[in-house]
């Protein structure tokens, strides 16, 4: 590297040099006071109510949280499973596709928050409020919600196999949608004209009545605005936009090939620098296996054809990588943010996916075989032509998700969202069959022949 690489570098590093704590909103420091002293953290919400906290993907699963006020907090993709929420004041929250199975959440307040594709599997909500709740994709397996009130929360589309919604106050809900919801337990259940059933129609008293639900008409009103989230992009996101960050003129950066460690110093360093030296570079083998890259910041970066097998990628930001045709075998990926990311034909196998947040992705002919895809966020994700043989997808949300022609051989697909996903008779099902309508449509799929 000639010395005026190495003052470029300098100039980029000098100048937009963020500390970690603008860089990552998470706080940390927010985290250990909630687990450690509930009079610390009350005191603290009372002195800035206010004040909006950044929880995202924290781990508090069996967490003690009884009566805590986690008002308009951030808790996108947070770990809950377990969790003692009981009485817990949660209203406004945001807890976008947190996991929360498990948890103890009598009397818990959720009144106007987001939980949308939340996983609130077999946890006991009994008396909660969640009223003009955003429930939107949220599996509601198990659960139980005896006497809830879910006015006018947003269902649409959640999965409710056996919940137990008995004596719950449903007026104004709006199931549009939801799967399983003749298998749930609506005995004694408050319904009335403004409830919207899976046919997205409204609620009439005979659909009450075959459920054992009561019926109460009410004026008609119109479903509430309900509260969006921020896409989890922003989380490990740098505050400079692409593009804005200045140049110096007549400086080419151009790099000549390095090993394997100054490879990771510069791709960490600098994503924009890194990228320019691909663009100058195409034919520079990018090797470095087994790398460590837990929470790296790496929106955008160009990784195509690059050998990084075994490498960690856990929390990183992989949002809009290009990742064409690299080998990634082994690799972790957990919890990592990978929105519209390129792997088409990349090689995964029995990479770790676990709870990833894969949204838009193509993933699109790649070797996904035995890959742990559980719990991961896979909407509208391009996967035809996958080779997902023997990969779990105990609990991943492939909604929208192309798996025209892909491969699905003795795969794991326990409470699998398929709703609205493509399957073609190309597609290889779990027994080694080819896929038919019945079994798409069984599933809430869409059949398209090829």
């Amino acid at each position: 590297m000639n010395n005026k690489q190495l003052l470029f570098r300098a100039i980029l590093l000098s100048a937009f040099c963020i500390s970690p704590s603008t860089v990552f909103g998470f706080d940390p420091e927010a985290v250990t006071i909630l687990k450690n002293s509930r009079e610390e953290w009350q005191a603290l919400r009372r002195s800035n109510p206010e004040k909006t906290i950044d929880l995202n993907k924290a781990k508090l699963e069996d967490a003690n949280l009884e009566g805590a006020n986690l008002s308009n907090v951030s808790l996108v993709r947070a770990e809950l499973s377990g969790a003692n929420l009981n009485r817990a004041n949660l209203q406004k929250t945001n807890l976008a596709m947190a996991f929360i199975k498990k948890a103890d959440m009598k009397d818990a307040d959720f009144s106007g928050a987001s939980l949308k594709k939340a996983n609130l599997k077999e946890s006991f909500m009994k008396g909660a409020s969640f009223s003009r709740a955003n429930l939107h994709g949220a599996n509601l397996r198990w659960a139980m919600l005896e006497s809830a009130d879910l006015s006018q929360a947003n269902l649409s589309g959640t999965v409710l196999f056996e919940a137990n919604l008995e004596n719950a106050n449903l007026k104004g809900a709006i199931f549009k949608g939801s799967v399983f919801i003749d298998q749930a337990n609506l005995s004694g259940a408050l319904v009335s004209n403004n409830t919207i059933i899976p046919s997205g129609e409204k609620a009439t008293p005979s659909w009450a009545s075959l459920r054992k639900a009561r019926f109460f008409r009410e004026s008609d009103t119109e479903p509430p605005a309900y509260l969006t989230p921020p896409e989890p992009t922003m989380l490990n996101e740098q505050a400079s936009a692409p593009g804005s960050r200045l140049k110096p003129n007549g400086l080419q950066v151009k790099t000549a090939p390095v090993d394997s460690r100054k490879q990771q110093e510069l791709l960490t360093e600098d994503v924009e620098t890194w990228n320019s030296m691909r663009e100058k570079n195409p034919e520079l083998p990018i090797t470095m296996k087994q790398e460590k890259l837990e929470n790296a910041n790496l929106k955008g970066v160009n990784l195509q054809q690059a050998s990084m097998a075994g490498s960690d990628f856990e929390d990183a930001n992989l949002d809009d990588a290009l990742m064409n045709g690299a080998d990634l075998t082994g690799s972790n990926f957990q919890k990592a943010d990978m929105k519209a990311a390129k792997l088409r034909g990349a090689k995964l196998h029995k990479a770790n996916f676990d709870r990833a947040f894969l949204k838009g992705s193509d993933l699109s002919n790649t070797d996904l075989t035995e890959a742990n895809l559980y719990g991961a966020i896979m909407t509208g994700t391009n996967l035809s032509g996958a080779d997902l043989t023997g990969a779990s997808l105990f609990d991943t949300d492939l909604e929208e998700a192309d798996l025209s022609g892909a491969i699905l051989k003795d795969v794991t697909m326990m409470d699998t969202n398929l709703n609205n996903a493509i399957i073609t008779s190309e597609t290889v099902l779990p027994s080694g069959k080819k896929a038919t309508a019945d079994w798409a449509v069984q599933r809430g799929a869409i059949f398209r022949k090829p």
